[in-house]
Protein backbone atom coordinates (compact mmCIF):
# COMPACT_ATOMS: atom_id res chain seq x y z
CA UNK A 1 0.00 0.00 0.00
CA UNK A 2 1.29 3.27 -1.20
CA UNK A 3 1.52 6.35 1.80
CA UNK A 4 1.82 9.04 -0.27
CA UNK A 5 -1.81 9.95 0.04
CA UNK A 6 -2.44 13.88 -0.67
CA UNK A 7 -4.61 15.93 1.65
CA UNK A 8 -6.40 17.49 -1.32
CA UNK A 9 -7.69 14.11 -2.26
CA UNK A 10 -9.44 13.85 1.11
CA UNK A 11 -10.94 17.10 0.74
CA UNK A 12 -12.36 15.96 -2.54
CA UNK A 13 -13.54 12.48 -0.66
CA UNK A 14 -15.35 14.53 2.47
CA UNK A 15 -17.26 16.82 -0.28
CA UNK A 16 -17.97 13.73 -2.14
CA UNK A 17 -19.38 12.22 1.19
CA UNK A 18 -21.14 15.86 2.01
CA UNK A 19 -23.00 15.87 -1.28
CA UNK A 20 -23.42 12.62 -2.55
CA UNK A 21 -22.99 13.29 -6.03
CA UNK A 22 -19.85 13.74 -8.20
CA UNK A 23 -20.92 17.31 -10.01
CA UNK A 24 -21.97 19.12 -6.71
CA UNK A 25 -18.60 18.28 -5.28
CA UNK A 26 -16.85 19.11 -7.74
CA UNK A 27 -18.65 22.56 -7.62
CA UNK A 28 -17.98 22.58 -4.13
CA UNK A 29 -14.22 22.04 -4.45
CA UNK A 30 -14.55 24.58 -7.54
CA UNK A 31 -12.77 21.59 -9.84
CA UNK A 32 -14.05 19.88 -12.64
CA UNK A 33 -15.86 16.52 -12.23
CA UNK A 34 -13.27 14.42 -14.24
CA UNK A 35 -10.89 16.26 -12.14
CA UNK A 36 -12.24 14.74 -8.90
CA UNK A 37 -13.17 11.33 -10.08
CA UNK A 38 -9.85 10.97 -11.01
CA UNK A 39 -8.22 12.10 -7.41
CA UNK A 40 -10.60 10.06 -6.13
CA UNK A 41 -9.71 7.14 -8.31
CA UNK A 42 -6.00 8.03 -7.61
CA UNK A 43 -6.69 7.32 -3.45
CA UNK A 44 -8.17 4.24 -4.42
CA UNK A 45 -4.98 3.24 -6.10
CA UNK A 46 -3.06 4.65 -3.37
CA UNK A 47 -4.93 2.99 -0.57
CA UNK A 48 -5.45 -0.31 -2.52
CA UNK A 49 -9.02 -0.42 -1.90
CA UNK A 50 -12.22 0.59 -3.29
CA UNK A 51 -13.93 3.61 -1.74
CA UNK A 52 -17.19 4.19 -3.79
CA UNK A 53 -19.42 2.29 -5.14
CA UNK A 54 -20.20 3.57 -8.56
CA UNK A 55 -23.00 2.85 -11.75
CA UNK A 56 -24.09 5.60 -13.79
CA UNK A 57 -23.94 7.88 -10.66
CA UNK A 58 -22.99 7.79 -7.04
CA UNK A 59 -24.36 5.09 -5.21
CA UNK A 60 -22.55 5.57 -1.91
CA UNK A 61 -19.23 4.06 -0.05
CA UNK A 62 -17.76 0.81 0.58
CA UNK A 63 -17.32 -0.75 4.05
CA UNK A 64 -13.54 0.49 3.66
CA UNK A 65 -14.52 3.82 1.94
CA UNK A 66 -16.56 4.76 4.78
CA UNK A 67 -13.66 3.82 7.11
CA UNK A 68 -11.19 6.42 5.17
CA UNK A 69 -14.08 9.11 5.02
CA UNK A 70 -13.96 8.83 8.98
CA UNK A 71 -10.36 9.02 8.80
CA UNK A 72 -10.48 11.53 6.38
CA UNK A 73 -13.07 13.43 8.62
CA UNK A 74 -10.08 13.24 11.83
CA UNK A 75 -7.37 14.03 9.73
CA UNK A 76 -8.99 17.55 7.65
CA UNK A 77 -9.67 18.38 10.91
CA UNK A 78 -6.19 18.16 12.65
CA UNK A 79 -4.69 19.95 9.86
CA UNK A 80 -7.44 22.57 10.36
CA UNK A 81 -6.33 22.59 13.42
CA UNK A 82 -2.64 23.27 12.92
CA UNK A 83 -3.25 26.12 10.95
CA UNK A 84 -5.07 27.87 13.29
CA UNK A 85 -3.15 26.88 16.36
CA UNK A 86 -0.26 28.60 13.96
CA UNK A 87 -2.33 31.95 13.26
CA UNK A 88 -2.84 32.07 17.07
CA UNK A 89 0.99 31.97 17.43
CA UNK A 90 1.28 35.14 14.91
CA UNK A 91 -1.58 36.90 17.61
CA UNK A 92 -4.46 36.48 14.52
CA UNK A 93 -6.84 33.97 14.13
CA UNK A 94 -8.38 33.49 10.04
CA UNK A 95 -10.35 30.57 10.56
CA UNK A 96 -14.10 30.42 9.94
CA UNK A 97 -16.16 29.50 12.94
CA UNK A 98 -18.73 26.94 12.13
CA UNK A 99 -21.72 27.28 14.33
CA UNK A 100 -24.07 24.53 14.31
CA UNK A 101 -27.51 26.13 16.59
CA UNK A 102 -30.63 24.85 17.08
CA UNK A 103 -33.17 27.27 15.24
CA UNK A 104 -34.99 28.17 18.78
CA UNK A 105 -31.03 29.36 19.60
CA UNK A 106 -30.24 31.24 16.37
CA UNK A 107 -31.37 34.41 17.04
CA UNK A 108 -29.06 34.76 20.20
CA UNK A 109 -25.79 33.83 17.46
CA UNK A 110 -25.28 37.50 17.44
CA UNK A 111 -24.31 37.88 20.76
CA UNK A 112 -21.69 35.20 20.50
CA UNK A 113 -20.49 35.89 16.99
CA UNK A 114 -20.36 39.41 17.46
CA UNK A 115 -17.83 39.17 20.27
CA UNK A 116 -15.96 36.30 18.42
CA UNK A 117 -15.66 38.89 15.47
CA UNK A 118 -14.68 41.86 17.39
CA UNK A 119 -11.67 39.84 19.06
CA UNK A 120 -10.68 38.41 15.83
CA UNK A 121 -11.24 40.62 12.58
CA UNK A 122 -9.33 38.25 10.43
CA UNK A 123 -11.93 35.34 11.29
CA UNK A 124 -15.48 34.50 10.13
CA UNK A 125 -18.53 32.97 11.18
CA UNK A 126 -20.40 30.15 9.04
CA UNK A 127 -24.27 29.32 11.15
CA UNK A 128 -26.26 26.84 9.88
CA UNK A 129 -29.38 26.27 11.92
CA UNK A 130 -29.75 22.62 12.84
CA UNK A 131 -31.81 19.98 14.54
CA UNK A 132 -30.38 18.84 18.00
CA UNK A 133 -29.57 15.35 16.70
CA UNK A 134 -28.19 16.71 13.53
CA UNK A 135 -25.64 18.83 15.58
CA UNK A 136 -24.66 15.96 17.31
CA UNK A 137 -23.47 14.11 14.38
CA UNK A 138 -21.92 17.06 12.57
CA UNK A 139 -19.94 17.30 16.14
CA UNK A 140 -19.17 13.47 15.74
CA UNK A 141 -17.84 13.81 12.02
CA UNK A 142 -15.75 17.15 12.71
CA UNK A 143 -18.06 19.01 9.97
CA UNK A 144 -19.43 21.82 12.76
CA UNK A 145 -16.71 23.31 15.43
CA UNK A 146 -19.34 23.79 18.13
CA UNK A 147 -23.34 23.44 18.72
CA UNK A 148 -25.75 25.55 20.62
CA UNK A 149 -27.91 23.03 21.13
CA UNK A 150 -30.43 21.69 24.59
CA UNK A 151 -27.54 20.14 27.25
CA UNK A 152 -30.14 17.50 28.80
CA UNK A 153 -30.60 14.35 28.22
CA UNK A 154 -30.05 14.31 24.32
CA UNK A 155 -26.97 15.77 24.75
CA UNK A 156 -24.26 14.45 22.51
CA UNK A 157 -22.22 12.43 24.10
CA UNK A 158 -18.29 12.95 23.78
CA UNK A 159 -18.70 16.36 24.05
CA UNK A 160 -18.13 19.07 27.22
CA UNK A 161 -20.70 21.71 27.85
CA UNK A 162 -20.75 25.76 28.66
CA UNK A 163 -24.37 26.39 29.80
CA UNK A 164 -25.44 30.25 28.47
CA UNK A 165 -28.71 30.39 29.41
CA UNK A 166 -32.10 28.58 30.30
CA UNK A 167 -35.40 28.98 27.79
CA UNK A 168 -38.65 30.85 29.07
CA UNK A 169 -41.58 30.15 27.26
CA UNK A 170 -44.18 33.21 26.48
CA UNK A 171 -47.14 33.42 24.49
CA UNK A 172 -46.15 35.53 21.71
CA UNK A 173 -50.48 36.76 20.15
CA UNK A 174 -52.19 39.79 19.02
CA UNK A 175 -51.85 42.21 21.71
CA UNK A 176 -55.78 42.45 21.99
CA UNK A 177 -56.26 38.65 22.09
CA UNK A 178 -58.17 38.30 26.33
CA UNK A 179 -54.99 35.44 27.06
CA UNK A 180 -52.41 38.95 27.05
CA UNK A 181 -54.28 40.03 30.03
CA UNK A 182 -53.51 37.46 31.97
CA UNK A 183 -49.91 37.26 34.38
CA UNK A 184 -49.64 33.69 33.34
CA UNK A 185 -50.81 31.51 30.43
CA UNK A 186 -52.19 27.98 30.57
CA UNK A 187 -50.78 25.53 28.10
CA UNK A 188 -54.53 24.62 27.59
CA UNK A 189 -55.55 27.97 27.20
CA UNK A 190 -52.69 28.63 24.44
CA UNK A 191 -53.84 25.19 22.69
CA UNK A 192 -56.94 26.90 21.45
CA UNK A 193 -55.00 29.26 19.46
CA UNK A 194 -54.06 28.57 15.68
CA UNK A 195 -50.64 27.79 17.00
CA UNK A 196 -47.66 28.33 14.30
CA UNK A 197 -44.42 26.02 16.36
CA UNK A 198 -41.66 24.09 15.26
CA UNK A 199 -41.97 20.38 13.34
CA UNK A 200 -41.64 17.52 15.62
CA UNK A 201 -38.06 16.85 14.37
CA UNK A 202 -37.22 19.85 16.56
CA UNK A 203 -36.72 19.35 20.65
CA UNK A 204 -38.18 22.70 21.24
CA UNK A 205 -41.48 20.97 19.77
CA UNK A 206 -40.75 17.73 21.78
CA UNK A 207 -40.65 19.98 24.45
CA UNK A 208 -43.70 22.01 23.91
CA UNK A 209 -45.77 18.74 23.39
CA UNK A 210 -44.63 17.42 26.72
CA UNK A 211 -46.21 20.62 28.76
CA UNK A 212 -49.42 20.64 26.67
CA UNK A 213 -49.60 17.03 27.45
CA UNK A 214 -48.74 18.18 31.24
CA UNK A 215 -51.79 19.63 31.78
CA UNK A 216 -53.92 16.87 29.13
CA UNK A 217 -54.25 18.40 26.20
CA UNK A 218 -53.30 17.13 22.70
CA UNK A 219 -53.34 19.93 20.24
CA UNK A 220 -52.99 20.83 16.61
CA UNK A 221 -50.86 23.64 15.68
CA UNK A 222 -51.69 25.35 11.78
CA UNK A 223 -48.44 25.96 10.82
CA UNK A 224 -45.17 24.10 11.32
CA UNK A 225 -41.87 24.84 10.21
CA UNK A 226 -38.43 24.60 11.04
CA UNK A 227 -37.12 27.98 11.47
CA UNK A 228 -37.88 30.55 13.67
CA UNK A 229 -38.27 33.17 10.60
CA UNK A 230 -40.76 31.15 8.90
CA UNK A 231 -42.70 31.24 12.21
CA UNK A 232 -42.70 34.88 12.65
CA UNK A 233 -43.57 35.25 9.13
CA UNK A 234 -46.93 33.34 9.35
CA UNK A 235 -47.60 35.55 12.25
CA UNK A 236 -47.30 39.00 10.87
CA UNK A 237 -50.94 40.37 9.59
CA UNK A 238 -52.92 37.61 11.68
CA UNK A 239 -54.83 36.15 14.20
CA UNK A 240 -52.36 33.30 15.09
CA UNK A 241 -49.44 33.05 17.84
CA UNK A 242 -46.67 31.01 18.70
CA UNK A 243 -45.06 29.94 21.92
CA UNK A 244 -41.40 31.70 21.92
CA UNK A 245 -38.29 31.31 23.93
CA UNK A 246 -37.88 35.31 25.60
CA UNK A 247 -34.00 34.24 24.11
CA UNK A 248 -35.71 35.51 20.68
CA UNK A 249 -37.18 38.83 22.20
CA UNK A 250 -33.97 40.78 22.19
CA UNK A 251 -32.90 40.62 18.73
CA UNK A 252 -36.44 39.75 16.65
CA UNK A 253 -38.64 41.58 19.11
CA UNK A 254 -42.68 41.50 18.40
CA UNK A 255 -44.50 41.74 15.28
CA UNK A 256 -46.52 45.22 15.00
CA UNK A 257 -49.68 44.83 17.07
CA UNK A 258 -48.65 41.53 19.01
CA UNK A 259 -47.81 40.73 23.03
CA UNK A 260 -46.20 38.70 25.17
CA UNK A 261 -47.16 36.75 28.16
CA UNK A 262 -45.49 33.75 30.35
CA UNK A 263 -46.15 30.37 30.37
CA UNK A 264 -47.11 28.98 33.25
CA UNK A 265 -43.83 26.68 34.25
CA UNK A 266 -43.95 22.71 34.22
CA UNK A 267 -40.51 21.40 35.84
CA UNK A 268 -37.37 23.38 35.67
CA UNK A 269 -36.42 25.24 32.30
CA UNK A 270 -34.60 23.55 29.69
CA UNK A 271 -30.60 24.54 29.51
CA UNK A 272 -29.10 26.17 26.23
CA UNK A 273 -25.56 26.35 25.99
CA UNK A 274 -22.23 25.29 23.52
CA UNK A 275 -21.16 21.94 23.40
CA UNK A 276 -17.45 21.17 21.74
CA UNK A 277 -15.74 18.27 21.51
CA UNK A 278 -13.93 16.68 24.04
CA UNK A 279 -10.35 15.90 22.79
CA UNK A 280 -6.94 17.07 23.04
CA UNK A 281 -5.47 19.35 21.90
CA UNK A 282 -8.73 21.50 22.04
CA UNK A 283 -9.81 23.04 18.66
CA UNK A 284 -8.50 26.35 18.85
CA UNK A 285 -12.02 27.56 16.93
CA UNK A 286 -14.19 26.01 19.64
CA UNK A 287 -11.88 27.10 22.33
CA UNK A 288 -11.87 31.10 21.31
CA UNK A 289 -15.82 30.52 21.19
CA UNK A 290 -16.18 28.94 24.49
CA UNK A 291 -14.20 31.58 25.81
CA UNK A 292 -16.48 34.61 24.18
CA UNK A 293 -19.72 32.52 25.54
CA UNK A 294 -18.28 31.97 28.63
CA UNK A 295 -18.05 35.87 29.40
CA UNK A 296 -21.50 37.26 28.51
CA UNK A 297 -23.49 36.20 31.09
CA UNK A 298 -26.08 35.48 28.82
CA UNK A 299 -28.91 34.32 30.55
CA UNK A 300 -28.96 37.49 33.27
CA UNK A 301 -28.71 39.42 30.13
CA UNK A 302 -31.69 37.57 28.18
CA UNK A 303 -33.75 37.67 31.80
CA UNK A 304 -33.52 40.87 32.38
CA UNK A 305 -34.68 41.92 28.88
CA UNK A 306 -37.76 40.16 29.09
CA UNK A 307 -38.31 41.74 32.58
CA UNK A 308 -38.00 45.18 31.23
CA UNK A 309 -39.95 44.63 28.08
CA UNK A 310 -42.72 42.62 30.46
CA UNK A 311 -43.10 45.70 32.57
Amino acid sequence: MANDVLLQHLDYLLALAAERHFGRAAARCHVSQPTLSVAIRRLERDLGIVIVQRGHRFEGFTVEGQRVVTWAQRIVAERDEMLADLDRMQGRLTASARLGAIPTAVPVCPFITDEFLRRNPAAAVRIEALSSREIARRLADFEIDVGLTYLDDEAPPGTRAVELYREQYVLVAPADNPLMGLDEVAWSDAAGLQLCVLTTSMRNRRILDANMAAEGIRYRPVVEADSVDALYAHLTGSHRATIASTAWLPKLGLPQGFGARPMVRHGPRPPIGLVVLDRAPASIVAAALVEVAGELDLGVRIDRMWSAAAL
